[in-house]
């Protein structure tokens, strides 16, 4: 069983303000925040990876940072981290301004001061130390004591107690992740950033691992901010999902959220498997090759139809002369299929159906639509 990790009080009067203030919920009754980012920006010549980034993540939040390659995403979370120094903006870590830059101001902490953890690509494991050595090393000075009490609670939340003395060469993978985690848990941050950590794992690990992973992070009331470029892993793991492109966050919220009403068409196609119809919307309906179909909210003029593969229905036709598509191919994947159709109109769509159905390629079908539609301005 996973045990929260005891809070430490801090020396400084600052931070055991602070840290009292953290653990209550301010009069809005919403939890206070553990990470506000204002106006970032960092360049480097011509080029600015971060570009006028806000982001928020609330206490005990798993906040999931999604993009593409080059969206500013490891840097965002350097200049969180202090690894890197944002030419203006502002970070505050658990209600502790960490970073202010702009005219008149300048202060930017070392990492050191941050009460942040962090979790890298490659784990970044001391080949040399042991496992307890490893998580040991990021924490204050002080009595032995403590010291070996927060080792062995660390590990304890990760589930590897009583192998502290083995070396890193003598662990498997998902085990080298969870030890970068007890390190990073293990000093009692109030944020903990995650670089990809499950991009050096195998498939077959990788899902295994990152629910072990989420888990661990619920049980020890951590809050988190994980970077990655994998949807089904940011949808999968996130209580929330801010997606980032061009340097700045475009949407975030849940992740039903961000699946089922993305903001633009970019958003769409991003998150998820979409595809698009040409259609005509007059109020609350827009027509379509598949027919009249109803909208979520309003839309007037020449638009695109965002339909999920799921979205879609399948029924056979009726005869060789019926029916509005026929199947170009089948993908079958035990819990259900993928099928893609050739509208007889020319257009090509993806359409998710469960495993039973005798559908097969080459026959002649009937594509609906289940429930209203997302437009986006054409």
């Amino acid at each position: 069983m996973i045990r929260p990790l005891a809070r430490s009080v801090p020396a400084a009067p600052t931070d055991r303000e602070l840290g009292a203030a953290a653990s209550h919920p301010d009069l809005s009754g919403e939890m206070p925040l553990a990470l506000h980012c204002t106006g970032l920006f960092k360049r480097y010549g011509a080029l600015a990876p971060v570009a006028g980034l806000d982001l928020d993540a609330h206490r005990g939040e798993l906040l999931a940072l999604l993009g593409p390659s080059g969206c500013g995403k490891t840097t965002t979370l350097r200049l969180i981290a202090g690894f890197e120094e944002p030419d203006s903006g502002r970070i505050e870590v658990g209600g502790r301004v960490v970073a202010d830059l702009g005219p008149g101001r300048r202060r930017c902490d070392p990492p050191e001061r941050r009460r942040v953890g962090m979790v890298f690509q490659d784990y970044a494991l001391f080949p040399h130390l042991s496992v307890a050595r490893n998580v040991s090393f990021g924490l204050p000075r002080g009595g032995r004591g403590e010291s070996d009490r927060r080792v062995a609670a660390a590990l304890s939340a990760v589930g590897m107690a009583g192998m502290g003395e083995r070396m890193p060469d003598q662990l498997s993978g998902g085990q080298q992740q969870r030890v970068a985690l007890a390190r990073a848990l293990a000093p009692n941050p109030d944020l903990i950033l995650l670089d990809e950590p499950f991009s050096n794992l195998d498939a077959e690990l990788r899902a295994a691992v990152r629910e072990e992973v989420r888990e661990i992070l619920r049980g020890a009331g951590a809050t988190a901010v994980l970077v990655t470029h994998d949807q089904e892993e940011a949808l999968s793991l996130a209580d929330r999902v801010a997606v980032m492109w061009g340097g700045a966050i475009v949407q975030a919220g849940p992740p039903e959220e961000l699946y089922h009403r993305p903001v633009s068409r970019a958003v769409a196609a991003f998150v998820g498997d979409a595809q698009f119809l040409p259609g005509e919307a007059n109020g609350r309906r827009v027509a379509t090759v598949l027919g009249d179909l109803p909208v979520h909210g309003q839309a007037t003029g020449a638009v695109e139809v965002m339909l999920r593969p799921e979205a879609l229905r399948l029924a056979p036709a009726q005869g060789p002369a019926s029916g509005n598509g026929r199947v170009l191919s089948r993908l079958f994947y035990g819990h259900d299929q993928l099928l893609t159709v050739r509208l007889d109109s020319g257009q090509t769509l993806r359409v998710r159906v469960g495993a039973y159905g005798g559908i097969r390629p080459d026959s002649r079908v009937v594509v609906g639509v289940r429930g209203a539609v997302l437009t986006f301005p054409r």
